[in-house]
């Protein structure tokens, strides 16, 4: 088996099965595998995926795993040379997965390939980005990568810079398609279950790089994405457990090498950030109820 594909849905009912039809649509020449791990959905997905794609693995889970354990649950049960860990809110386009495989099979050192998303009118997503490393971090939240969009200093971390026209090695494309060697993930290990929703896979991509492994976007792997379907469900709560997690990368991975009074500035204003952009949210949602 050359490929396998690995979704984990949540509540995306009809998302999921456009993403499923794409894949019928657009299968890759080499042998392809499609897993869907269903994390306890209440809209019918798992009854969904059972009846109208019988060629589908379907693990039905009577709980929510997560992303990271749902993940390594499907890449556990994979046959396939080359594991696609792809979000349910997408849809591959024609030529997106030959492409991808082929690239993978060209280039051995690559452990991690990320595609180019677009919102269904055609207009390309910012999906990559670069490791929160302090000093970026920084000036996100001083507000300078506003300012100065185009700088690759001050818009180091939301890469604000760059073009998404050409192949590229990054430190971390957005997880809705990261296509992985199974070799990588043998070397480097599943993803860790800390991180359930969110940064798991930039976790993985950092400990990859630090072993050596390449991670590559690649503009020609065209992705539709609809967009945070399950996270949108939960949103003020997903704002915190997004930083929750930033906090736990910085616990991880940081923490030892960081000065105490900066990693505990930094550790703050994660905190800082995510009560104001929950404020945000809320007085979002209380002038969408006025104006109603």
């Amino acid at each position: 088996m050359t490929l396998s594909v690995l979704i984990v849905n949540w509540n995306t009912r009809d998302l999921l099965r456009a993403c499923l039809q794409s894949l019928r649509r657009h299968p890759p020449a080499e042998p392809m595998e499609v897993w869907v791990l269903d994390n306890a959905s209440r809209d019918g997905s798992a009854e969904m995926v059972q009846e109208e794609f019988p060629e589908v693995h379907l693990i039905a889970s009577d709980c929510n795993l997560g992303y990271a354990a749902g993940n390594n649950r499907l890449i556990q049960q994979a046959r396939g040379e080359y594991l696609l860990l792809l979000n349910p809110d997408t849809e591959v386009t024609e030529g997106a997965l030959d492409t991808a495989v082929r690239y993978m099979q060209e280039h051995p050192e690559v452990g991690g390939l990320g595609a180019k998303l677009i919102h269904p009118d055609g207009r390309v997503q910012r999906s990559v980005r670069s490791f929160p490393e302090p000093q970026a971090v920084l000036w996100e939240y001083l507000g300078l990568a506003r300012l100065f969009p185009r700088s690759r200093r001050f818009g180091a971390y939301r890469m604000t810079w760059f073009t998404y026209d050409q192949i590229a090695e990054v430190d971390q494309p957005m997880g809705t398609f990261l296509m992985l060697s199974r070799r990588a993930v043998e070397d480097v290990g599943l993803m860790d279950e800390q991180f359930p929703i969110f940064f798991n896979e930039v976790d993985w991509c950092y400990r990859a790089k630090a072993r050596g492994w390449k991670i590559v976007f690649h503009p020609e792997v065209v992705i539709i994405h609809h967009g945070g379907a399950s996270t949108r469900q939960v949103r003020p709560q997903m704002i915190w457990e997004s930083h929750r997690s930033l906090q736990k990368f910085y616990r991880k991975h940081y923490r030892q090498r960081l000065a105490k009074p900066i990693y505990w500035w930094i550790m703050a204003s994660i905190s800082l950030n995510a009560w104001l952009r929950t404020l945000g949210k809320g007085r979002e949602g209380w002038q969408r109820e006025r104006k109603a």
